[in-house]
């Protein structure tokens, strides 16, 4: 089946513009014109991706998302004008996997989706050396997909998931913003530091909320480590 993704925003040229380009390239497309009607289409639909406008009236692209995330984990890229500079580190900070600013490449766009969408794809379940990655409490089991702190889920996008798994397969190694993104993003794509710094505080915030306050030290000049991951407690 084609992966199927909801286009909102206000603007019907840009619903136009990224619904011919999606399905140039294999997508399914639905499309809404408003944050509430967003809402009603994820429920009938259910999209394996949603391109999200964050400046629209009445209920923006932040408010879908903070809806979306108390249910779902499905990867959410934000669409932002260029001024929107805070909007778009708070959309990464409550759950966005990536943003795009306006105006942009359709080609980008597309190639954006699709790596978030083969970030976000469940493992193969037949790989015999899927990596089960652990650090003090944390654990990260790759061919699930799934993160747990002391034994308890934890709710992280894919992109962070990706991070932490940077950090837990060396270690002892003090990442640059660059390794980061390149490791995580695995693709040609460019992102800012600002998006890298976002992850890593939204990261630490998941982590700290369970007592873990220092899941990655910053190493000042450099970038980042992986710090501890025992409770404070």
């Amino acid at each position: 089946m084609k992966p199927q993704v909801l286009i909102c925003d206000d603007d019907s040229h840009i619903r136009e513009v990224i619904s011919f380009a999606l399905e140039k390239a294999g997508f399914d497309v639905s499309v809404a014109s408003d944050g509430k009607q967003a809402l009603v289409q994820f429920a009938s639909v259910k999209p394996d991706l949603i391109i999200l406008d964050i400046g629209m009236p009445e209920m923006g692209g932040l408010d879908v998302c903070r809806e979306l995330r108390k249910t779902s984990d499905v990867p959410i890229l934000f669409l932002s004008a260029r001024d929107d500079e805070i909007d778009r580190v708070l959309g990464l900070e409550i759950g966005g996997d990536d943003y795009v600013t306006k105006p942009f490449s359709p080609r980008e766009l597309i190639a954006r989706v699709k790596v978030i969408l083969k970030r976000s794809a469940a493992k193969a379940p037949a790989v015999a050396s899927s990596e089960n990655l652990s650090h003090g409490k944390l654990n990260l089991d790759d061919a699930a997909h799934r993160a747990t702190f002391a034994s308890e889920g934890l709710d992280v996008t894919a992109l962070e998931f990706a991070i932490l798994k940077t950090f837990l397969t060396q270690k002892n190694r003090a990442f640059t913003r660059d390794q980061i993104m390149n490791a995580a993003y695995a693709s040609n794509i460019h992102v800012s530091d600002r998006t890298i710094d976002s992850h890593i505080r939204n990261i630490r915030a998941k982590l700290g909320s369970r007592g873990c306050a220092s899941v990655i030290d910053t190493v000042h000049g450099i970038g980042f480590r992986l710090g501890t991951c025992e409770t404070s407690a």
